[in-house]
């Protein structure tokens, strides 16, 4: 179960954007995740792969564990040697790990260091609503803000 923040004790606008920032927005914490994704469980592979400090990423695999987005589990059935492995909430976040190597790969890099294909052919990402299978276009969105006191220019 993940440690859901109340959205009312964020510094700032309340919003989802923020809470999941603070759960899991850090360098360390996203290049962990990455990690546990590509099938990297052992503390060792997570420190090598990411670069962390060993204290700072100790202090990160406690934390996401913490708050449910990792958690720890033998690395072999019978095994003494445990690794991180992703809970639900750790799944749920591949597909914003898929998005932010996309934009990386548009934006942030001069040519891709790693390729994802879907069956054979490169992955293009595309956001669908699930209830009526439309592609998600910015003008059919509406937003509202459903906390007392804001709206979407900020505090009223």
């Amino acid at each position: 179960m993940v440690d859901r923040l109340d959205p009312m004790t964020l510094h700032g606008r309340p919003c989802a954007v923020a809470a999941s920032l603070q759960l899991i927005g850090d360098r360390w914490s996203m290049l962990v995740l990455r990690e546990v994704v590509f099938g990297n469980h052992q503390f060792s592979q997570i420190a090598r792969n990411t670069g962390a400090p060993r204290d700072r990423l100790s202090v990160r695999l406690k934390s996401l564990v913490e708050v449910g987005v990792l958690e720890r589990r033998p690395v072999k059935e019978g095994s003494r040697h445990e690794g991180y492995y992703l809970t639900d909430a750790g799944e749920d976040f591949r597909p914003v790990l898929r998005a932010l190597l996309a934009w990386g790969d548009k934006w942030a890099v001069t040519s891709p260091p790693l390729r994802l294909t879907h069956h054979d052919h490169p992955l293009e990402l595309e956001t669908r609503c699930v209830t009526c299978g439309e592609k998600v276009e910015d003008d059919d969105l509406t937003q509202e803000m459903t906390v007392p006191g804001w709206d979407l220019e900020g505090r009223l």
